[in-house]
């Protein structure tokens, strides 16, 4: 269905005419009535899913652009018509976390679940959260790990055996191309040599049928690069895979065989099914997932291990699995080992979270690698935020303001208009963009997407100055054009905030109640969206800035001022990790208030040293940054401190100061840095260096 022109009592009008297909594409699905769910919304159902994070650490930039794709895929389908859901949540289990656990002198509960409170209070923080949150230690992922082992194993797939065999610790991946001694072929750390008593799934079966399915689903995994990958993956022959451990206790137990605990990805895959009902999958109506998002580097345990799992257990299987590409930071992909990941919240403080998705959605290709820069970041907020659409914003609401006392103009018929002769056409121009945008957002094409709305605020902007509505406020005879420029203006930014609101919802529901709209954003269906359908003689809003503009080098310089803080995880009560609610998926241990008492273990893992200032010169390119050369009694360390905005770098040479000496190294501006300066922080928000009265040696600790 193509959307054609219909006459209104004072426009034409079109509609973008996009009942839940787009022309040329596969339709979507049929209504569904979910069973025990909205049963009288006869939505059809989209269930989608970001990875399990992993809880050996905390979240960073990757696991954000994840679930932000998600999320806004979550908003675009609603904007459809569906009846969305979507999972996300943490794979608990594993070696690295018992390890990890262990270090930290805590049980792996308590750990993961101390991890898990930092996960989700981000994703609440940021505004993406889970509509369920599956978390593997749940009783009912348990139950569920246990149903589909028990109904494989029923089917003739599980066999019992010995493995001896290089394992990837940090990738929990059996490595069977990896001699002893040889590195991960993923991520080059050394494997450890393993040797137990298994079960085994039986993939070696499943070639012929995962290719069969392949072929009849060619949609099935996304996008083509990565389809050719798990293709030529499986071509070259499949090996039984073992799925329980017996060298590790923390883990999901396999019934009746003691010590055997599941493996990391046999448990964590099926966390999805978990999250959808489990063994009950059916009453709550949204299997099979319509969507897996996941990062490049799992792909062959979504695309091969799962759907083998499921066809073993005579379950259905995933529509789709969208693979995205890595975050590239200085050329260098993102990583704990490498110091240089990036995290959401300093960003966040700094510009907000929408900029932070638009940034995302639109430099990066869904599916492929992508850079990442702060400089790029901080470009792409002020020239297309603040200097595109919230300048547009705020030119076109103040122009309605002054000319037209705060009220939607009406527009006038256009063939005797003089404008129309000699500028574009905004009705035209938005005939052939709503199609285009849609068609995009329904491909994944956020990218392009995003392109081409922000080059219609180019082409209303171009109208704006073409048409100069400021020279005709004071001509009587020219007040029709004038209204039906303003309209054509107002209408285009209604369309335009309806089109971006997946990517920024928070913005473009400001714009909507400036426009004087009064029901949710949210609730607008993008298949009946249409041109002239904003409301003349509708109230407008007072005009306010959406995106304000911001300093480049200042909003940088803070940005990796926070990223030298520490990420901390914060204490949870002993008595949350005891009661966590079995089955609970969305809950967690509460966060402990901000102004909580720590103990003096907490205290005592932070190490501090006198050190004396070698040197000091300015960081290129950052107002706030100085290199220092620090010693600290037993070697020189390189800091960058955001100090240059108080202190000349000569006035700090020879100068003795404390220094957080066990911090793990991290990269400002390109430079890496070795430590943190501490600093109070004095009413202007200037810092005071912390020193001594007394002559203290270099190197002494701080107790």
């Amino acid at each position: 269905m193509t959307g054609g022109l219909l006459s209104s009592g004072f426009t034409n009008t079109f509609c973008c005419g996009l009942p839940f297909e787009i022309q040329g594409e596969r339709a979507q699905p049929a209504p569904f009535n979910r069973k025990g769910r909205m049963s009288a919304s006869r939505k059809p159902k989209y269930y989608l899913t970001t990875p399990l994070y992993y809880t050996n650490g905390m979240p960073h930039i990757g696991h954000t652009y994840s679930t932000i794709v998600a999320d806004v895929i979550r908003r675009y389908k609603r904007m459809r018509g569906f009846d969305v859901v979507m999972t996300t949540g943490v794979d608990e289990h594993g070696v690295n976390v018992e390890r990890s656990a262990k270090k930290a002198g805590k049980t792996p509960q308590e750990f993961s679940t101390e991890v898990t409170v930092q996960w989700k209070r981000l994703w609440d923080e940021l505004g993406i959260p889970g509509d369920e949150f599956i978390r593997t230690t749940d009783e009912k992922h348990h139950r569920t790990v246990q149903w589909l082992f028990k109904r494989c194993r029923e089917n003739g797939f599980i066999e019992k055996g010995h493995y001896t065999g290089q394992y990837c610790v940090h990738d929990n991946a059996y490595v069977v191309e990896a001699g002893p001694g040889d590195n991960c072929p993923d991520c080059n750390r050394p494997t450890e040599t393993v040797t137990e008593e298994n079960y085994f799934f039986k993939l070696s079966g499943f070639q012929k049928k995962l290719l069969d399915f392949y072929v009849a689903n060619p949609d099935f995994i996304q996008p083509e690069s990565r389809r050719n990958e798990v293709l030529s993956f499986v071509n070259g022959g499949l090996k039984n895979l073992s799925i329980t451990r017996t060298t590790i206790k923390w883990g999901i137990p396999v019934p009746g065989e003691a010590p055997h605990v599941f493996y990391v990805w046999f448990d964590a895959l099926i966390g999805y099914l978990s999250a959808a009902g489990g063994p009950e999958f059916d009453q709550r109506g949204l299997w099979p997932a319509d969507l897996h998002i996941v990062g490049k580097e799992i792909i062959r345990f979504h695309a091969v291990y799962w759907p083998a799992f499921l066809m073993a257990a005579d379950l259905p299987l995933p529509k789709q699995i969208w693979a995205h590409g890595w975050l590239l930071f200085d050329s260098e992909k993102m990583s704990k080992s490498r110091g240089n990941v990036v995290r959401p919240l300093p960003i966040v403080n700094a510009l907000g979270i929408e900029p932070l998705r638009y940034y995302l959605l639109r430099e990066i290709v869904f599916g492929q690698d992508g850079g990442f820069s702060y400089d790029a970041l901080v470009t792409r907020y002020n020239g297309d935020l603040a200097n595109g659409l919230g300048n547009l914003v705020s030119r076109v609401m103040t122009m309605i303001a002054n000319y037209c006392n705060g009220v939607i103009p009406t527009p006038h018929e256009q063939n005797d208009l003089p404008y129309r002769t000699h500028s574009p056409h905004m009705e035209k121009i938005w005939r052939a963009s709503l199609t285009n945008i849609i068609s995009h957002y329904e491909r994944f094409e956020f990218s392009l997407a995003l392109g081409r709305i922000w080059e219609v605020i180019a082409e209303v902007d171009a109208f704006i100055s073409l048409t100069k509505p400021w020279t005709l406020a004071n001509d009587v005879e020219q007040r029709k054009w004038l209204d039906t420029i303003l309209y054509d203006c107002a209408e285009s930014i209604r369309l335009i905030a309806a089109l971006a609101h997946p990517v920024l919802p928070q913005a473009t529901q400001k714009i909507w109640n400036q426009l004087g709209q009064t029901e949710p954003l949210s609730g607008v269906q993008l298949d009946q969206l249409a041109w002239g359908q904003l409301k003349p003689g509708t109230k407008t809003g007072k005009p306010e800035g959406i995106f304000p503009r911001v300093d480049k080098s200042e909003t940088i310089a803070r940005i990796e001022a926070m990223e030298q803080e520490p990420n901390k995880v914060p204490e949870t009560p002993a008595a949350a990790a005891a009661t966590a609610p079995a089955g609970a998926g969305a809950a967690a241990a509460p966060a402990v208030a901000a102004n909580a008492k720590i103990g003096i273990e907490d205290f005592a893992k932070v190490e501090m040293r006198v050190g004396l200032v070698k040197t000091a010169e300015r960081v290129a390119g950052a107002d706030k940054l100085l290199q220092l050369q620090v010693d600290i009694g037993d070697e020189v360390r390189q800091i960058v401190a955001g100090l240059a905005l108080v202190y000349k770098p000569e006035d700090l040479v020879g100068r003795k100061v404390v220094v957080v000496t066990n911090l793990q190294p991290r990269k400002l501006r390109g430079v890496e840095s070795n430590g943190m300066i501490v600093a109070a922080s004095a009413p202007d928000g200037s810092p005071v260096l912390a020193g001594f009265l007394e002559d203290v040696p270099v190197g002494a600790k701080l107790k």
